[in-house]
């Protein structure tokens, strides 16, 4: 001990040690002396107090790690066994580790396993669970060996991300056509290259953890980033609040949005380009908040289009009925749901199955969310007067054989679409409506007559995301019988031949589901419906009508992908209502 002792400072006045020095000093393996002496020789260097623990030779990173482990009955772990490969990515940013010196190990149900040298850091188990939204369990490393991985981790999930982007990532270039010109005349205070830097690594995490959406929020004294996660909202960075009128600046400038007007609310685009042959599309939106802009930018990735309709998670039969439908020459087909429920990538899959050189197809979006060649694609701009029923009329002298509109929000809309639909147009569109029977409810109270509601309508899809359980980690769960028959299953349901699961949580997936699987109500306009229609029967009166004929409500079909393994009681229950 004389060789740390000779390391005090002339200033002996007591110091208030880190937890991990007055836990060492407890169990016996250093002097308050030492200890003391040793923590203003790092708070004079500027340095890690293990650091310089470890360095003057009073404790080594081993017996560190055996005392922590014992007088915190933690586990000890030996980092050289653990393929840095293999560990999960994207649960902490890299920094965070970095800065406290931990690595993540694993993750299950709503916690993660972090190695660490100091239990006793409380600051660092605040910021992992409150950058990460889950619980911490601490497990024990040896510092130089925490050390060394978290450097070789770090760099390793860079260089996967790189591979999954093919290392081709132009992003300027293809932000917009004349990017140069607006850089040029655009302020200086956007051209920050930390800002650059740390907004396209947004973007690229955002496409590699599949996020649908992100969530740019300042508020009076911090800033975060969310992204929204097979429909769930996560936090993912925690940047300096000083960072947010550049990163807002930078947004506007590439998504040709007025940089100098921060007082409206303004709707942008921007694309990305990743490798030769893949473009994602950016639908961005600023809101001024009390404390600056919030920005929201939605990822319109045109590939999800191409999958087919298999990919969409419809049924046999429920596919059948869509797909005849379609085939239809004229007519209006409605699909129903709430914002973010993938109405419009089921208008563009189907708008994908009938794009064929021998078609006109037109479309009138607020805004066109989704470019395909070959479809005359129109974005709505009521400023302008080019309002959804002024691109209607003008479809209708352009010789159209199919007419998509983003959605019926007015009687003009709604009767000129319909009049399209009888005049021999195939007409899609979309309604903001709860279920299918509701929707035919809904255009009479906009006051479409009930003839006219019956003669053009001939099939509507209501539908809802549910996430789907991950594979890897979804385990069986004992549901009582009672639950299930109150969740809606049948005496008939409960014979024993499926198995109901529930999600658990692996490095592979989030909070045990992984991606969405679509929960349909596909459901013709019959003639017994049209009769209940023209008789100005209610929504219940249809819905009982549709359940005569086969047709399963959204709990139901819901219900039918719990039978087969996709999506969990739970979640299920949460995005119907019945």
């Amino acid at each position: 001990m004389a060789a740390a002792d000779n390391l005090a400072s002339p200033d002996n006045a007591p110091v208030a040690l880190p937890g991990l020095g007055r836990a060492l000093i407890m169990a016996g393996k250093l002097e308050q002396k030492s200890a003391e002496s040793i923590f203003r020789k790092a708070k004079a260097n500027r340095s890690n107090f293990i650091a310089e623990l470890i360095d003057s030779g009073v404790v080594s990173a081993f017996d560190l790690a055996h005392t922590m482990s014992t007088a915190f009955a933690a586990p000890l772990i030996d980092l050289n066994a653990i393929d840095p490969q293999r560990l999960p990515k994207n649960l902490l940013d890299s920094k965070i580790c970095k800065d406290y010196r931990v690595v993540v190990l694993s993750k299950r149900a709503n916690r993660i396993v972090v190695a660490t040298a100091d239990p006793t850091d409380q600051g660092a188990a605040e910021k992992i669970k409150f950058a990460s939204q889950l619980g911490v369990d601490w497990v024990i490393a040896e510092y130089n060996k925490l050390l060394k991985l978290v450097e070789v981790h770090a760099t390793s999930a860079a260089e996967t991300m790189d591979t999954l982007l093919g290392n081709e990532i132009d992003f300027d270039s293809v932000f917009t056509d004349d990017i140069a010109e607006i850089e040029d005349a655009s302020s200086s205070e956007v051209d920050d290259a930390p800002v650059v830097k740390f907004l396209h690594k947004m973007l690229i995490d955002a496409i590699g953890m599949r996020a649908s959406d992100l969530h740019f929020e300042p508020y009076e004294h911090n800033y975060r980033v969310r992204f929204r996660i097979d429909g769930e909202l996560q936090e993912i960075s925690a940047p300096p609040i000083a960072i947010k009128d550049k990163l807002a600046s930078r947004i506007k400038v590439i998504s040709r949005m007025d940089i100098s007007e921060r007082r409206v609310p303004q709707d942008g685009r921007m694309k990305l380009k990743i490798g030769p042959d893949k473009m994602i599309d950016f639908r961005v939106s600023t809101l001024p908040t009390l404390f600056g802009e919030k920005i929201v930018i939605r990822i319109l990735d045109a590939s999800n289009t191409r999958l087919g309709i298999e990919a969409l998670g419809y049924e046999e039969d429920e596919k059948e009925r869509l797909l005849k439908a379609i085939e239809r020459p004229y007519g209006m087909i409605l699909v129903t749901g709430p914002t973010g429920s993938g109405k419009t990538v089921s208008l563009y899959t189907c708008l994908n199955m009938l794009n064929k050189p021998g078609v006109n197809i037109a479309t009138a979006e607020d805004p066109s969310e989704i470019n395909m060649p070959g479809i005359n694609q129109v974005n709505v701009n009521e400023k302008a007067g080019l309002t959804f029923a002024a691109a209607l009329k003008s479809f209708l002298r352009q010789d159209p054989d199919i007419i998509m509109v983003g959605e019926i929000r007015d009687l003009e809309t709604a009767d000129i679409s319909i009049k399209a639909a009888q005049t021999g147009h195939l007409v899609l569109s979309t309604l903001h409506t709860n279920d299918a029977p509701t929707t035919l409810t809904r255009l009479r109270n906009m006051g479409i007559a009930p003839f006219n509601i019956a003669s053009s309508v001939i099939l509507i899809t209501a539908q809802r995301l549910a996430r789907r359980l991950c594979p890897n980690c979804k385990t069986p769960i004992d549901v009582p019988p009672n639950a299930l028959l109150d969740a809606g299953f049948t005496e008939d349901e409960l014979d024993g031949s499926w198995v109901s699961y529930k999600p658990v949580g692996c490095s592979a997936c989030n909070n045990g589901y992984k991606g969405r699987v679509g929960i349909y109500q596909v459901m013709p306009i019959s003639e017994a419906i049209q009769r209940i229609i023209l008789e100005d029967g209610s929504a219940l009166d249809i819905a009982n009508q549709a359940k005569t004929e086969g047709i399963r409500s959204l709990r139901q079909s819901g219900l039918h992908k719990v039978k087969l393994g996709m999506t969990s009681l739970a979640e299920v229950l949460a995005v119907t209502n019945e």
